[in-house]
């Protein structure tokens, strides 16, 4: 598990917009409602979850102090 700061990719970045199986999900219309992300998959939304808390992103640190 990441606690701190989360390291940038930009080749991950891109990868999680362009994927195929993302387009097929927006596009069959099977997305899931904010906050309904445990019923399809309990084990990743309690990971994420805790992922969330824990670390942050330095994007949107340099976002607030510049703000």
């Amino acid at each position: 598990m990441k606690f701190g700061i989360r390291k940038p990719s930009l080749k991950k970045r891109i990868s999680s917009r362009t994927s195929i199986k993302r387009q097929m999900i927006h596009r069959t219309g099977l997305k899931m409602p904010r906050g309904k992300g445990w019923m399809r998959n309990p084990k990743k939304y309690a990971y994420n979850k805790v992922y969330n808390k824990t670390s942050f992103d330095i994007f949107k640190l340099l976002k607030k102090l510049f703000k």
